[in-house]
């Protein structure tokens, strides 16, 4: 036995083994990821193995029922679904963009019915509107609205969708410069004129990716038009779907309807998001 004592190998640093090396951050999120795919591919695997696909077909995917759709649920349900929501996407946004000036303006009572307004009709449930449209006759008796049930749906949709472009449409009018309004004025414009000629034009350049966006929320509100009991040709998608539902006491058609709102909903979405990085490059 020598003069020297022996003494333990001191532990490396945490994670690392005596002699070894540590693992590298890549590697370690290599691991990570290699787990998690894992894990969703086995909750893949058990989700096919418990669901029904015989019921699940027969349920919601009956080839005759869903014939059934056709070719209605273009031409009339999709037209219907359509009308209403250009309707209402643009008399909303002309009531948008009223709202949104009164919200800026320096007259007090402007200020205040437009913030009434908008924190109303932004508070309360799409279906709520539609259920007050619904008994209008009721409280305004002669109550009329050119369009008739057109009409109606397109007014539920204007109110729900004027008060959230009116926040919108008041982003993109203080999102343009300053200077823009004291260059204007400078060339001897009046307010109104560079309002209309400058500011306005350039704010809504602004608010295009997120307008898309609101067209697309209110393509799908555009169901709660059923609740005003429209019925033959002024049905919408929804409408159409749980009618030739109840009909054939079979769920196909509400996946028909669903699938017709992607064919929709998804160009627009995609639409929304290229706008929304071409403007982030331009900026």
């Amino acid at each position: 036995m020598t003069g020297h004592s022996m003494t333990a190998e001191p532990a490396g640093p945490a994670g690392r083994a005596p002699g070894g090396s540590r693992l590298s951050p890549r590697k370690r999120q290599r691991i990570s990821r290699a787990v998690q795919y894992v894990v969703l591919a086995a909750a893949v695997v058990a989700v096919a193995l418990l669901v029904n696909w015989q019921g699940l077909a027969l349920n919601f995917a009956k080839m005759d029922v869903a014939v059934k759709a056709f070719p209605e649920v273009f031409t009339v349900a999709l037209r219907n679904t359509i009308i209403y929501t250009v309707g209402g996407f643009v008399f909303g946004s002309i009531g948008g963009l009223l709202l949104a000036l009164m919200r800026l303006s320096s007259v007090r009572p402007y200020r205040w019915i437009a913030v009434v307004y908008i924190e109303i009709f932004r508070g309360l449930p799409a279906l709520l509107i539609f259920l007050f449209i619904l008994f209008l006759p009721l409280a305004l008796p002669g109550f009329w609205l050119p369009g008739g049930t057109y009409g109606l749906g397109i007014l539920g949709l204007t109110i729900v969708s004027s008060a959230y472009m009116a926040e919108t449409l008041r982003a993109g009018l203080q999102a343009v410069p300053k200077g823009q309004m004291e260059a204007a004025r400078s060339l001897g414009m009046s307010h109104a004129r560079a309002m209309i000629s400058v500011i306005i034009p350039q704010a809504i350049r602004i608010v295009i990716p997120p307008t898309t966006n609101q067209f697309v929320a209110l393509l799908k509100d555009s169901s709660l038009v059923l609740f005003l009991g429209v019925s033959g040709e002024y049905v919408e998608l929804t409408k159409f779907g749980n009618d030739l539902a109840s009909e054939t006491a079979n769920a196909t058609p509400i996946m028909v309807v669903g699938l017709t709102y992607l064919l929709v909903t998804i160009p627009l979405g995609y639409l929304a998001s290229r706008l929304e990085r071409r403007q982030a490059k331009g900026r």
